[in-house]
Parts: structure tokens; C-alpha cells; sequence
């Protein structure tokens, strides 16, 4: 992501002001929707739908004007965090936060905090701290961003990405001096500030269940039993085309069992460059899936994504070769992802692109069987574990038409042996029965042409052995493997 400059508040606040005259024939042209997808998001019982922002973009008018109609709550992406309010140890400057606050307050809109302690983006002078230092610089540095803020905010994210991959402790300068222990204490330290705020842990890859979504349900409910001041859990949803986890409704859920709230935090769904139709289209049902997954868990209080526009996306910029992450193009365009969100909310169908025309299968009912087509009909299924670690792997299949007439629909079986469960998946609708697993195919690649192949797969866990599947079958008929 982009780093923030430091503005004074006055000199944003008047460039805000400038901007407002300038943005009314904006304003106009979107009056003519029937709603924003803040409107949808209220309807559809949620709290708000939001958008990341961050202080070099409010010089874009049109940006600004799309920002301030058509979102109901803003994150700012940078201007909050620690290297840029507290650079030197001490010394505040709040300046950056406080410029967006009074842009989202001037637009009716919430604000979330992000973030309070992350071991990334942090002033030099706090790794170079001796540890016994480290709580009480912690704790200052909460108490005095979370009472500036006091009354202002919705919610804070208070500690940020405290997991690695496995479901280990991330180290930082704060687990390096207080162990896991500085999590509770940071929580602490912000209730005490600002009895109100809505306080919450955030990570990413966390979206469907797997290691780290078990460590972090594993934290939240040990931090309750504990007394600790935690009301939420963040999901961040970094995600990329064809590779949503399918369990992302049931992780919610769990976590919001937990009496915890739970938001989408950071949405945004990447793809390999350059786009094409066929990667819209699913773009547009992950975001639907996604956005749809929190419209089903009650307690779910909305989605953010992480910028709405491709202009600012922070993507290009960390992935080579990937972007096109946003439901809004570098013109400042709809993209139809925008039209997945509406369908996740409950709204009308788009005027100007025809709606999917397929509905991925729900889990609780058995996937629709396929009939091969004339011609013959041939299958090569490849199954290569590509990592495994502990109780987890990673595994890539590769469905490849033998035969001689197009695979129109797949269906695709097999069974686990030593109790292989899925935790998330890709390019795939996903179905775990007992042992036996059943894939069918999404809108963008059902069909495979002869000699053509679709790529997909999964990660898993295993309890000490994880043998490849002896056989496959796609419509019914048997593959060869290898």
C-alpha cells in the first residue's frame, strides 16, 4: 500500500471545501441510481457497505464524490497508523486521521480505526526499544490515538495480523517482549481509553476455515474466557478470481457463535492481468459470494473494500502481473463485480449487463448431474500435493479432456481414505460428504474443449497420513490419474 504524507488539517479541510463546488455535476450524473450500495447494505439489515480511502486521492474530485454518495463508512487505509501518528517516540501528529474523520463525518459516514498494533508500518524507534520498555510504549501509544479519536469512531482495529500461515504467533517487537500476552494488554489499554469504540483483532487469509482461521477463533474465544474487552473479528478477504473459500459463511458464523461481531474488512479480489470477460464474470460472482456471505450471518456488520477503484488499488503494486482487485475500473467506470455486490444486497438486477446465468448449487443440496455429450469421452485427472505441513496441504488437480467431443458441465468425484477434510478451494464448487468429495464446475469453465484442461484445487488437512485418492470419476465415468 501507498504511505501517507502528513497534511495539516486545515489545509485538507480547505482543500475538502474547494473540492465540494466541483463535485456537484458528479453527484448529479449518480442521482439517477436507485440505490447505493450503502442504501442495499441498510436494507439488506447490515450497518453499512464502506470503502478504504487515504489522504493523496482527496485531491480527486470525482473520487471524492462517488466516495462520499455511494459508501456508508470509510477506512483509512495509512493515516492512522503507527509510523505516521507517532514517528518519534512522544511526538503526535494525528493530522492525516483527523482530515478523513471530517470527510466521512461531512458524508453521514462511520469510520473504522485501522490500526492500533501491527508489526508492519512501524516507526523505527519501537524495534530499537529494549523489551522492557515495549508495554508501556504500547500502552501510551493506544491510549493517546484511541482518546484523540474518543467519541469519533465506530471501531478500532486493534491488533493487526498476529498469525502466521500456521496458525503460529507472528513475531513482532510486542510477542518478541511480552509474548501473546501483549494482545490482551493492547485491548485493555484501548477499552480503558474509549469505553464505546467497538474493538476488534483483524488478520488476513482467514476467510475460510483452515490453520489460521482455527488459531484465530482459538484467540477470540480464549481472550473471552479471559475478561478481554474484544467485540469483533475482522476478516480481511484479500482474494483472488476462481479462488474464494467455500467455507467462508460457516467461519463467520463461528466466530459470530462466539457472541463476537464479525465485518469484511479489506475486500478486494485480484486477478492475473490482462482482464478478460471471463475473469469479470467470475470476479463479479466471488464478489457476490463474498458480500453474500456476510448478508448470512446476522451478526456480520458489513464489508469494506479495500479502495473501491482499480485507480488506487494497492494490488499492481505488491503482486506483479495482478490487478483489476475493485468493483470500479481506473476511469472511475462500474465494473460488473459492482453488479455482484447489488445481488448480494438484494437489489435489482443490472440495467446495462444481463445477470449470471447460472447459480452455483447450494451446499446443502446434491450438485445437478451432467449427461456427457455425443462423441467420445475421455478424462485424465492430475493430483499433485504440492506442500505439506503438520496437519495441512496444498494440493493442484488438473482435469484434462481425453475424449473427442467437448465436456459441456463436469462433475467430478472422489473419495479421501485417512480422513482428509477441505478447508478452502478454488476454480470449484466444493462438496464434502463423510469422505467422499464432489466438485462441480463454476460459470467460466464449464466446458473443457478436447485436449483442453481445467486447473483447480483445495487446501486440506490431514491427521498424519494423506495418501492420494485412488480414483477419480467425472460424469459418472472413471479418469485415468497421472
Amino acid at each position: 500500500m501507498t504511505r501517507t504524507k502528513s497534511l495539516s488539517l486545515a489545509a485538507v479541510a480547505a482543500l475538502v471545501l474547494g473540492l465540494f463546488a466541483a463535485v456537484l455535476p458528479v453527484l448529479a450524473r449518480q442521482a439517477g441510481a436507485a440505490s447505493t450500495l450503502d442504501q442495499l447494505a441498510k436494507a439488506a439489515g447490515k450497518l453499512y457497505l464502506g470503502s478504504a480511502t487515504d489522504n493523496p486521492e482527496l485531491s480527486d474530485a470525482p473520487y471524492v464524490s462517488i466516495l462520499g454518495s455511494e459508501f456508508g463508512q470509510i477506512t483509512p487505509g495509512n493515516s492512522m497508523k503507527w509510523q505516521t501518528t507517532e514517528p518519534n517516540q512522544g511526538q503526535f501528529n494525528f493530522a492525516g486521521g483527523d482530515a478523513i474523520v471530517s470527510l466521512a463525518r461531512s458524508h453521514n459516514e462511520i469510520v473504522r480505526g485501522h490500526t492500533l498494533v501491527w508489526h508492519s508500518q512501524l516507526a523505527n524507534w519501537v524495534s530499537q526499544l529494549p523489551a522492557n520498555q515495549l508495554q508501556a510504549a504500547m500502552t501510551n501509544h493506544i491510549t493517546q490515538e484511541v482518546t484523540h479519536y474518543r467519541g469519533q469512531l465506530y471501531a478500532w482495529d486493534v491488533v493487526n495480523e498476529p498469525f502466521n500461515e500456521d496458525g503460529t504467533f507472528r513475531t513482532s517487537p510486542f510477542f518478541n517482549a511480552m509474548g501473546s500476552g501483549y494482545i490482551a494488554t493492547a485491548f485493555r489499554a484501548a477499552r480503558a481509553a474509549d469505553p464505546t469504540v467497538k474493538l476488534y483483532l483483524n488478520d488476513f487469509n482467514i476467510e475460510g476455515q483452515n490453520a489460521k482461521s482455527d488459531a484465530m477463533f482459538n484467540l477470540a474465544r480464549s481472550l473471552l474466557s479471559q475478561g478481554v474487552p474484544l467485540d469483533g473479528v475482522g476478516v480481511q478477504a484479500h482474494l483472488i478470481v476462481g479462488q474464494v473459500p467455500t467455507t467462508i459463511r460457516q467461519n463467520l458464523q463461528r466466530f459470530a457463535d462466539l457472541g463476537l461481531d464479525v465485518a469484511i474488512t479489506e475486500l478486494d479480489i485480484r486477478m492475473n492481468l490482462p482482464r478478460d470477460s471471463s475473469k469479470d464474470m467470475q470476479q463479479r460472482t466471488d464478489y457476490r459470494n463474498v458480500v453474500g456471505a456476510c448478508v448470512a450471518v446476522t451478526r456480520c456488520v458489513g464489508a469494506t473494500v479495500w479502495d473501491y477503484t482499480d485507480k488506487y488499488s494497492w494490488v499492481p503494486g505488491v503482486f506483479s502481473g495482478q490487478g483489476a482487485a475493485t468493483p470500479w475500473d481506473e476511469n472511475l467506470n462500474r465494473k460488473i463485480a459492482y453488479d455482484g455486490i447489488v445481488a448480494a444486497l438484494g437489489g435489482p438486477p443490472p440495467t446495462t449487463t444481463p445477470p449470471p446465468t447460472t447459480t452455483p448449487p447450494p451446499t446443502s443440496s446434491p450438485p445437478p448431474t451432467t449427461t456427457p455429450p455425443p462423441g467420445s469421452f475421455g478424462c485424465r485427472l492430475g493430483y499433485v500435493i504440492n506442500n505439506q505441513w503438520n496437519n495441512g496441504f496444498t494440493t493442484a488437480l488438473t482435469l484434462t479432456n481425453t475424449g473427442t467431443a467437448p465436456i459441456n458441465g463436469w462433475r467430478l468425484v472422489w473419495s479421501f481414505t485417512a480422513g482428509q477434510t477441505l478447508a478452502s478451494t478454488w476454480n470449484g464448487t466444493f462438496v464434502q460428504s463423510g469422505q467422499q468429495v464432489t466438485v462441480t464446475n463454476l460459470d467460466w469453465n464449464r466446458t473443457i474443449a478436447p485436449g483442453a484442461h481445467a486447473d483447480l484445487g483445495f487446501v486440506g488437512n490431514h491427521t498424519g497420513t494423506n495418501p492420494v485418492p485412488a480414483s477419480f470419476t467425472v460424469n459418472g465415468t472413471a479418469c485415468t490419474v497421472g
